[in-house]
């Protein structure tokens, strides 16, 4: 293999770019804040035609779990705090 020379090698960087600001970086910066708001799941291509976003996701899925007699995340908090009160003044 041979070696690049460094004078082949063209600065493709305009003028108009401060590199000191571009030293400053830090890995993994927001790593925390975009893993605790996403959740990744791959669907199949031909679910994706059926479901083209998010929300037409969400509604099948809330709908699967109204069937199954599953509760919502947000429909089983309101169901603990009552069980819990239910346990307190027993």
């Amino acid at each position: 293999m041979r070696k690049v020379s460094s004078k082949a090698v063209k600065d493709d960087l305009r003028p108009e770019y401060d590199l000191t600001k571009l030293r400053k970086a830090v890995r993994g910066k927001y790593y925390k804040q975009a893993m605790a708001g996403t959740n990744l799941v791959l669907v199949d291509p031909d679910l994706a035609k059926v479901f083209p976003d998010s929300a037409s996701v969400n509604r099948a899925l809330r709908a699967l779990c109204d069937a199954a007699g599953k509760s919502t995340p947000s429909s089983r908090r309101s169901t603990k705090k009552s069980a819990h009160r239910k346990r307190s003044a027993a």
